[in-house]
């Protein structure tokens, strides 16, 4: 099969696609025919030597694909050959062939097509177990939502799947034309960070009751605003540490609001974990991309050939969406 491999830790232009050994599926496993997988900033950390697979995963960057079942491991009679799905990952997305545990494969969205399907499991699973789920961000009805980054992967689709289920969307994004862009998908109110104190502006908004949940992409430099921008009974999730590791929390603060601070990633959790998380993300957000009322956005589909461009161009942030890369066979 091909593959993209990174023939060195380093710029796009280490990308190079390459023969490799097809992908077999083991016991519980399924095997999928890539048509299309999507390009996450995590690809670019590891493509540059700061994320390494966890063990057992493919070396092949890729974190979520879409395609058709080339195979079935032992065990596994939940598909069957030919069967249109979609897959969370743990690498392995930018090849010809995939082999998944088949808790984190299910079937894609009906009405959605294949290369559109490749967009939607890294983003809606963490957007629907962090910023939704019991163990982290508990969003309800009525309640508000500040997402950093509205125009980003995660972003377009927790401002959606937020503002469908009947949560205010409040957001930040760099440009005009990007917080324009989050108003039309249902953001209430979209902040350009470039041009005013997010923080100062959300509490406004809010009459100074603040939100109820903030889903950060950015890690310290935004903490203590974030802090200021909690509502009593809060929750702080960050998901990304685009701006730094390191910050200085104020105890004090998180005491008075009785708030939380939950940080987690998605991609080295256990592969039970990922079944659980992929089931729920179904159960709740399938009706709603089958029925049209969100979707995945799409900033442009390039070729598997053309990861290196794909990756400059997510660096440059200058994408809206998602970068999908489509695989030949």
């Amino acid at each position: 099969m091909r593959a993209v491999v990174v023939t060195e830790p380093g710029p796009p232009e280490v990308l190079q696609v390459r023969e490799v050994p097809d992908a077999v599926a083991g016991p519980g496993e399924v095997l999928i025919r890539v048509t299309a997988t999507a390009v996450n900033r995590a690809d670019l950390l590891q493509r540059q030597g700061n994320y390494p697979p966890p063990a057992g995963a493919p070396p092949y960057l890729g974190l979520e694909c879409s395609g058709t079942v080339a195979g079935l491991g032992d065990g596994v009679d939940e598909f069957a050959v030919g069967e249109q799905v979609c897959a969370l990952l743990a690498g392995g997305g930018y090849a010809q062939l995939v082999a998944v545990p088949v808790g984190q494969v299910v079937p894609a969205p009906r009405g959605l097509a294949l290369v559109d399907a490749a967009a939607v499991p890294e983003a809606f699973c963490t957007v629907w177990s962090m910023a939704f789920g019991e163990q982290a961000g508990r969003l309800r009805r009525g309640e508000r939502l500040l997402v950093h980054g509205g125009s980003s992967g995660i972003g377009t689709t927790a401002i959606q799947l937020a503002a469908s289920l009947g949560a205010t969307v409040l957001t930040t994004a760099g440009t005009r034309r990007k917080t324009e862009f989050c108003q039309r998908l249902g953001a209430t109110v979209a902040i350009n960070y470039r041009e005013e104190e997010f923080a100062d502006r959300v509490l406004e908004e809010t009459l100074g009751d603040g939100v109820d949940v903030v889903l950060d992409n950015m890690g310290a430099p935004y903490l203590a605003p974030n802090m200021r921008c909690l509502a009593v009974g809060g929750r702080l999730i960050v998901l990304g540490l685009q701006g730094g590791r390191r910050g200085e929390l104020d105890l004090g603060a998180l005491l008075a609001r009785r708030a939380t601070v939950h940080a987690a990633g998605l991609r080295a959790r256990p592969a039970a974990e990922k079944a659980r998380i992929v089931a729920e993300t179904r159960r709740n957000t399938w009706p709603l991309l089958e029925s049209g009322a969100v979707r995945p956005v799409i900033d442009r589909v390039l070729r598997l050939e053309d990861a290196a461009e794909a990756h400059r161009l997510v660096d440059s942030s200058e994408h809206i969406g998602k970068v999908v890369l489509r695989v030949a066979q």
